[in-house]
């Protein structure tokens, strides 16, 4: 996030784009209404009508995967009426006119004809949040997971950057993380390409060997679908920390295969997940109330955690793990850390952001990152006077509309979108083991507008088939008028029911990211 979460309830204008956000980020929500209360104006962007889309002001029912026609309509009209940010265009960034070009053919009336909302809808999203005088955006994985993820969030950034909306409160671009520590564990380099604060690993090699006191690697690394095209391949063991990808993985049967195919497995985990049962080992890990260290947040606030209870049975910390795995491997003494806060101290010393954080600052309230000296206070806002490039200019990158990977056809006419419900999260591995949740709700469902239902014969709770090019799945099918025609939805919380079964493996060629949010599937009743 550009901004903090306290600063949303200064906003005029919040532009809510894929992101459930009152039934997947409660307390991010109660301060939308906090600024609502006030006076802002909330426009949603989702195909489903959902708990959020219900308090818009304005609410545009978008088809899966048009979000970047949409944007560049309603920046089409922002330039069109005056409603840019002329002083900060031209102080503050660079690209803009290239920008005005290619968004000129983008009109209302072209792109509704491509996200299938009324041409006067996009006019007025487009005069509300051109005209706010505080304006914020918040997103998540409904911009994310498409093939063009990447493309989704760099529109989002240009529809801040020509009003104007960076750098002051209640403003900004605001990514919701999908899960409580992603920020922190981004932050630390669990991705392909950086090592701890996003430092290139073909770049800062010779950093990090010589304060590892080791010879690295200095190719990028695999993401997770790559990792699995490559299993029982060119990659014969995989150890595997707190991810279920046999339910959270697109296209479940090849995670099955390519996993099965391994010569070991390793899991770590504090339940038997789907994907731990396939292991040929599994490590019993702490759960978050059992363990010591930091969470980041997706507000890049740090925040120290503190162990309530003692883990069960043979549990153990994953940091304490990992070390003993690395004595056996005779590298005890690159891991001679006695305590989270001995790791801690190593994360300040090789991590910028992190420099100037300590667990006497942390406090109760947490520090948030960049804190380069331990007397900065930290960073709640970013890019106040300048970006975070070589010349200190935001950029603007024109973006063309490009079709999702799978689109609908004769013999599967409908669009597959996935997601999330309130009862459960994720994959379910722990709310599932909640009766309190399970008693809400413990199965999948499939939602089916009333229209495409008549047509097919379906009627509320029929039990159906739902097809991709990858599998079928049986389902009970939900009537209502929440999802756009031609659209159907799945939660993936359930492996019985596994919307992943269906979904499509082709990913973002920037980011890697699969496309969860498009498969085009068939429907039958049973």
């Amino acid at each position: 996030m550009t901004n903090s979460i306290e600063d949303i309830e200064d906003a005029d204008c919040i532009l809510i784009i894929g992101s459930n956000t009152f039934e997947q980020h409660p307390l991010i929500a109660r301060r939308v209404v906090k600024a609502k209360d006030k006076g802002a104006k909330i426009i949603v962007i989702d195909p489903r009508k959902t708990m959020t889309a219900k308090q818009a002001d304005l609410y545009l029912q978008i088809v899966p995967g048009t979000n970047v026609a949409l944007i560049n309509a309603m920046m089409h009209v922002i330039i069109k009426e005056g409603l840019i940010d002329e002083e900060f265009i031209k102080n503050r960034t660079k690209g803009f006119e290239e920008l005005k070009k290619v968004v000129e053919k983008y009109t209302p009336e072209y792109a509704s004809k491509i996200c299938k909302v009324d041409k006067d809808l996009i006019v007025e999203a487009a005069r509300v949040y051109g005209s706010a005088k505080r304006a914020s955006i918040l997103y998540c994985m409904g911009v994310t997971q498409f093939t063009h993820g990447v493309d989704n969030v760099k529109s989002c950034c240009n529809l801040a950057l020509i009003t104007g909306n960076i750098g002051k409160r209640g403003t900004g671009v605001n990514p919701l993380r999908g899960q409580n520590n992603v920020q922190g564990a981004c932050d630390m380099g669990a991705l392909p390409d950086v090592f701890p604060g996003y430092q290139k690993v073909n770049v800062a090699y010779e950093k990090f060997e010589e304060i590892w006191g080791v010879e690295l690697n200095h190719e990028m690394g695999l993401t997770i679908p790559e990792m699995i095209k490559k299993a029982g391949k060119e990659i014969k063991f995989l150890y595997i920390m707190g991810e279920n990808p046999m339910v959270s993985d697109p296209d479940i049967k090849h995670v099955e295969k390519a996993l099965k195919s391994l010569d070991f497995l390793v899991v770590q985990d504090i339940f038997l997940t789907e994907t731990a049962e396939l292991a040929d080992i599994v490590l019993p890990a702490a759960c978050w109330a059992e363990k010591e260290g930091t969470f980041t947040n997706t507000e890049r606030r740090v925040q120290l955690i503190r162990k309530a209870v003692n883990p069960p049975g043979e549990a153990l910390e994953d940091w304490v793990i990992i070390k003993k795995l690395a004595e056996k491997l005779d590298y005890g003494d690159k891991f001679n850390y006695k305590s989270p806060k001995d790791i801690f101290e190593e994360i300040r010393k090789v991590t910028p952001q992190y420099a100037g954080i300590t667990y006497e600052r942390l406090g109760v309230d947490g520090i948030h990152w960049p804190c380069p000296n331990e007397t900065h206070p930290g960073t709640p806002i970013l890019h106040v006077e300048k970006f975070l490039t070589q010349d200190d200019l935001g950029r603007i990158f024109p973006i063309e509309y490009k079709n999702p990977a799978e689109l609908p056809d004769d013999e599967y006419p409908f669009i597959l979108t996935t997601g999330r419900i309130i009862f459960h999260y994720h994959t379910g591995t722990m709310t599932r083991r909640s009766k309190h949740m399970i008693n809400e709700i413990n199965d999948g469902f499939v939602e089916i507008n009333p229209k495409d239902a008549k047509k097919l014969g379906i009627k509320n709770n029929d039990l159906v088939k739902v097809s991709s090019r990858r599998g079928g799945v049986a389902v009970k099918a939900k009537i209502t008028e929440n999802i756009k025609e031609g659209v159907v939805f799945m939660p993936f919380h359930f492996a019985e029911t596994a919307a992943n079964l269906l979904t499509n493996p082709a990913i973002d060629p920037y980011c890697k990211i699969p496309e969860f949010k498009v498969c085009a599937v068939k429907i039958e009743k049973l």
